[in-house]
């Protein structure tokens, strides 16, 4: 039996009035398709809807091995739209997420999703900081992102008057979004342009197939066969794969490189109570220290009216860990012995031991961000939800920070196409990944 779900089902989940609930149809085990996409996260959504959208005569089935949609990284993230600030000018992340935000901002305008533009200030507390402030204002207008500007501390408090600061960059474009509610819309429209989604389908194996399925009168128009854990089968032309967390392990089963591997690393959030909520009206973040390799710890309201603090940035045991006693005993393996996260781990041992520490015990982390906000107590904070990052590193031990396609060699592999690294801000950039991401599919498959 497969399992799909009904478009009935994904409207009323993107409308956010249920979560979505499996709706069981029987189809032939042999179902056959023109091509197979697999990883129902907000990449794989948004590339499969953009692809059925250029190609309606064709046929498209989307593999899920949850039996919900977007539930990892796409449901488990900070619901920020980003506006491009951080990234080299000129690279994929930087052009793909300006690109990004504009559709994103569009797409939710057009089907009626909620939003709100609540901005961001990128706080300099040191003087030693407004150099790196002033470079990213530098690289944010190289990157074309909108209505950026440098404020002073009475610019600081007049947007929000509870930070402290001595300069700060103002992006007013930067927003907030539930993601996973337009992941779902995503898959709405995909399932409405005519498109198959399965669920609780744990795609284990690619192969090519020596014979047509039985009763089928097309020969071996569909060479490639995709088989999930539980033994079903689906037939196809080709296959592009969006694993998230398990691209890597994706790719290795066609047979291509086991690099880049996917290391993951989980946030842990702070979540301010509700009678505090005042203290933050839009997007707090610190000054990148280029030295280390994540943002740090940020204020960021979400669309329930909650607030956010945090994430520190821990090696999680599992890769789809969301608590701390999460342990898989082949995930641990893998990453420890992975010479790319031991390198990365001894250049960055002091930052790491600290952020372990500030996961432990909540005051540290809440020290910190008493800098940005005084008036902040240890009392004000619970402790929050969590997300979990595939974060792709590299045999050196350096983090990968840009997209990266692969796809295999053989007659396998020249029909199988992998994203292996979807860096964030990839919610930001879906519909421009799609884009993307369509444009090699194209490419490389004629179709």
């Amino acid at each position: 039996m497969i399992r799909t779900l009904s478009g009935a089902t994904l409207k009323a989940a993107a409308a956010g009035a249920q979560p979505i609930k499996d709706v069981i149809t029987t189809r032939r085990l042999h179902s056959t398709y023109d091509v197979a996409v697999v990883g129902a996260g907000i990449v794989g959504l948004a590339t499969v809807r953009e692809l059925i959208l250029r190609h309606p005569s064709l046929s498209f089935v989307l593999l899920e091995k949850e039996k919900e949609l977007a539930v990892h990284q796409s449901g488990h993230n900070s619901g920020v739209i980003h506006s491009g600030i951080y990234y080299t000018p000129g690279s994929l992340k930087a052009r793909l997420c300006v690109r990004g935000a504009t559709l994103a901002y569009e797409y939710c305008d057009k089907k009626g999703l909620p939003y709100k533009k609540c901005g961001k200030l990128i706080v300099a507390l040191e003087q030693e900081e407004i150099p790196r402030l002033q470079a990213l204002y530098e690289r944010g207008m190289k990157n074309n992102v909108r209505d950026l500007s440098i404020v002073d501390a009475k610019g600081i408090r007049e947007r929000e008057p509870f930070c402290r600061g001595i300069m700060a960059l103002d992006s007013p474009y930067t927003g907030i979004v539930d993601w996973r509610m337009v992941a779902l819309r995503y898959g709405q429209d995909f399932q409405e342009a005519g498109g198959t989604v399965v669920t609780e389908s744990e795609v284990n194996d690619f192969s090519m197939v020596t014979e047509s399925p039985a009763g089928s009168t097309e020969g071996m128009k569909y060479p490639i066969a995709i088989r999930d854990k539980k033994g079903n089968e689906v037939r196809c032309r080709y296959v592009l794969t969006c694993g998230g967390l398990y691209s890597d392990r994706l790719s290795q089963i066609s047979g291509c490189s086991q690099e880049p591997r996917i290391v993951p690393f989980r946030g842990d959030y702070l979540v301010l109570k509700p009678e505090k909520h005042y203290l933050v009206k839009g997007n707090i973040y610190p000054v990148p220290d280029p030295r280390f390799p994540f943002l740090g710890v940020h204020f960021t309201p979400r669309m329930d009216g909650s607030v956010w603090l945090g994430p520190n940035a821990v090696l999680a045991f599992k890769r789809e860990g969301y608590k701390v006693y999460d342990f898989n005993v082949r995930d641990f393996a893998d990453a420890l012995s992975f010479r790319g996260l031991q390198r990365l781990v001894m250049k960055n041992i002091s930052y790491g031991i600290g952020e372990m520490y500030r996961g432990i015990f909540i005051g540290a982390q809440v020290k910190i961000l008493q800098k940005y906000i005084p008036e902040l107590s240890l009392s004000d904070v619970l402790r929050g939800p969590a997300g979990v990052r595939a974060q792709a590193l590299d045999r050196d031990g350096n983090l990968v920070d840009d997209f990266v396609f692969d796809g295999g060699v053989g007659d396998v592999g020249s029909r199988v196409l992998h994203v292996r690294n979807a860096p964030s801000p990839a919610a930001t950039s879906s519909l421009a990944i799609a884009e993307m991401v369509a444009d090699e599919v194209e490419s490389r498959f004629a179709l």
